[in-house]
């Protein structure tokens, strides 16, 4: 079962994780991040900045979940744009060691092959962070995504388009296909950290956390790995039919073992 962290708003969250991340980064310096895009991280992201100066992070290594297909990506909304805009500048890590997922046509028939053993060979992910969509996707694995399945294309469904469209100008002008970090691909990461912030999230954390093991809800994957921290605030928390049990286990939770 994931552990669950309910805290009083999204910047708690982002100490907590950030917290986290500072000390994987001091016990190792080239530790190897799996970064997600889109307003959920952003808190965590922003507690590591008021760290930088204190902590080195120019060796660690990064790899982005997802990318838009046929975006170009000096658009502002490409994730490879978001990923050096909210991640790499401000963090001072070195661009040369953030990979994001290659959505151009030239190369996008072999671009999840190249992803793959671009993560295998930097050793794997050390501690991925995720959100949640709606309607429970983690990457841009939509429902009906195999828990096996490895970075590759896939076609964006309408809601995750129009949950989208707030970052360009009409709905018309967000992309139908991205490449993505598939579910199998993403447990084999070290540890996962999922956050959700809000009521509108607390349906598919519930689900994903206490509800069956689904390929229809690809955020129950979480479930397969055996270290997974969930952290949301209390609107996300919401729906958690054992949230009071949540709240006493981290409450009473040594503080030797970290997230």
């Amino acid at each position: 079962m994931a552990e669950v962290v309910i805290v009083e708003n999204p910047a708690a969250a982002g100490e907590l994780v950030a917290a986290e991340i500072e000390r994987l980064v001091r016990e190792r310096p080239d530790a190897v991040l799996g970064l997600a895009t889109g307003s959920t991280p952003l808190p965590v992201y922003e507690a590591l900045r008021r760290r930088v100066g204190a902590l080195e992070l120019g060796r660690v290594r990064g790899f982005a979940l997802d990318e838009y297909v046929g975006l170009d990506p000096a658009h502002p909304e490409s994730y490879r744009s978001v990923i050096t805009r909210e991640v790499v500048e401000p963090l001072g890590l070195d661009p040369r060691l953030v990979r994001v997922p290659d959505g151009g046509a030239a190369t996008i028939r072999h671009a999840g092959d190249d992803y793959e053993a671009a993560i295998a060979e930097a050793g794997g992910v050390d501690l991925q962070i995720l959100g949640i969509g709606t309607d429970g996707h983690i990457g841009f694995n939509e429902p009906g995504s195999s828990f096996a399945s490895r970075t590759r294309v896939k076609t964006l469904t309408e809601q995750t388009r129009s949950d989208n469209a707030r970052f360009f100008a009409s709905i018309d002008d967000v992309p139908r296909h991205c490449i993505t970090q598939g579910l199998g691909t993403i447990l084999e990461a070290r540890h996962l950290v999922l956050l959700a912030f809000g009521e509108q999230k607390a349906q598919a954390i519930a689900a994903a956390v206490e509800g069956p093991l689904s390929a229809m809800l690809p955020g129950s994957a979480i479930q397969l790995h055996p270290h997974t921290t969930v952290v949301v605030d209390e609107a996300a928390a919401s729906l958690l039919a054992q949230a009071d049990y949540y709240r006493y286990t981290f409450a009473h939770k040594p503080d030797w073992q970290g997230l």
